[in-house]
């Protein structure tokens, strides 16, 4: 999946930014406006227009690499009617949830032979099946890759919730460098022969996708 850059791949992977993208940040607005937070709706971001909620390098990466990210959602955590730590878990845990849940259903046409697992024969567009397995990989790589605990991944927030109030300390103060680690795990650290993220995200989203499609 990593680097294809063949456009039947690459239709699928647009295609799917725009669906997957757009769903896992609405989710976070969507939350946060029902827990009683009326930041993202003031800027703009409680809506389906895609253009919304792209970041033009999270994009780029996902074509290109098949995970990436969006604009992150503002929201106030005092805002929420939950207690704020307990808000923001939830509204974090928003986005990578609907990715499994858009995963799961792309699963259930391939599972159930309705769409066959078989290549096009279009040097251009994907078959049914290509993209609909295209959709499932990636839906799944942003639930994993968006549960790491660093910022500004949705993780960082969900993990902070279980974590006991020292642990939360630690966690914030390499919060800072957190973007610089996350950049370190994905494009240096395999330069050297250690892939986290082969072991972290590809490996379970691998077995979860083989599960779901019942193989």
């Amino acid at each position: 999946m990593l680097f294809n850059l063949e456009p039947p791949i690459i239709i699928s992977r647009i295609i799917t930014l725009m669906i997957a993208f757009t769903i896992h940040e609405f989710s976070h607005a969507a939350v946060a406006t029902l827990l009683g937070d009326s930041t993202p709706k003031s800027y703009g971001r409680l809506t389906l227009n895609p253009l919304a909620h792209l970041d033009i390098m999270g994009s780029i990466l996902l074509l290109v690499a098949g995970f990436g990210w969006a604009k992150p959602v503002p929201i106030n955590p005092y805002a929420l009617r939950q207690r704020s730590k307990a808000g923001e878990m939830l509204v974090s845990l928003a986005g990578p949830a609907s990715n499994l849940l858009m995963g799961a259903l792309a699963a259930v046409p391939l599972r159930f032979g309705w769409v066959p697992l078989v290549s096009g024969t279009s040097p251009i567009l994907p078959s049914w099946g290509d993209f609909l397995l295209e959709f499932l990989f990636i839906n799944l790589s942003l639930f994993f890759f968006n549960l790491l605990p660093l910022a500004p991944l949705d993780g960082e927030k969900v993990i902070a919730f279980f974590l006991p109030e020292h642990w939360v300390e630690g966690l914030e103060r390499i919060r800072p460098y957190s973007p610089f680690i996350l950049l370190a795990i994905v494009f240096i650290l395999p330069m050297i022969g250690i892939d986290l993220i082969d072991l972290i995200i590809r490996k379970p989203l691998i077995s979860l996708a083989l599960f779901l499609i019942g193989r």
